[in-house]
């Protein structure tokens, strides 16, 4: 069963379209998908139901996305929450990410790329654009921020070993557990105490949250 419903909030007629097709490939059902062409309407819409997966342009006629993400997150801190957009300055991409975006896609993809990205969202991944994630690398290791959001600081001789980084990558990618002992000739139990071993070397708890960490301290370039 997918989880519905989706919520899409993207101001562009035809882009919106574009997304809706791309859910119905996923195997959405017409009645599944709600949509938004800005930040009043999706609040109107999540003010009378929940939602299961959202899908959100950063730039809308009435403010950013990013308010709607820490929303989101606040309220579902499981919800999977992935940015479409065509915007990929420093401030848009660690503003999503610190938000609490679970992914990151730009608008430039094609429609296989972008239905990559969101069945990864599905499956617990954490998708990040190619193109953001040489960003990411270029612009964390520079940046000094404030205690709040400031990554932990984790001991060199915590650095992730060549396979944790390895599943780490695999799990960026959506892939489950088993799914990863299966390409890896692993057992499932040996796959998770990685993972776990992953968790408290980035003092984090959820996968996402493993992705961004990792991406922030160049682990995955």
């Amino acid at each position: 069963m997918l989880p519905a419903p989706v919520l899409v909030v993207e101001d562009e007629p035809l882009f919106r379209q574009r997304l809706g097709d791309v859910l119905l490939q996923l195997g959405y059902a017409p009645d599944a998908l709600i949509f938004a062409a800005n930040l009043a309407e999706a609040r109107a819409c999540l003010a009378t139901q929940p939602v299961a997966l959202a899908l959100i342009d950063l730039i809308l006629p009435d403010g950013n996305g990013r308010t709607l993400i820490e929303s989101l997150r606040a309220q579902d801190p499981g919800i999977g929450i992935l940015v479409v957009t065509a915007w990929s300055s420093e401030d848009d991409i660690l503003g999503a990410l610190r938000a609490g975006a679970t992914g990151y896609v730009l608008k430039e993809r094609d429609d296989i790329e972008v239905m990559l990205s969101i069945r990864s969202v599905l499956r617990g991944g954490a998708p990040i654009d190619p193109f953001i994630a040489r960003r990411i690398l270029e612009l964390l290791p520079a940046q000094t921020p404030a205690p709040s959001t400031q990554a932990p600081v984790v001991p060199a001789g915590d650095a992730l070993s060549e396979r944790e980084r390895e599943i780490l990558r695999m799990v960026a990618n959506g892939l489950s557990n088993r799914e990863i002992a299966e390409c890896l000739f692993l057992s499932h139990y040996t796959v998770e105490t990685h993972v776990k071993r992953i968790y408290r070397k980035l003092a984090v708890s959820t996968r996402a949250m493993a992705v961004r960490t990792a991406l922030a301290r160049g682990e995955l370039g």
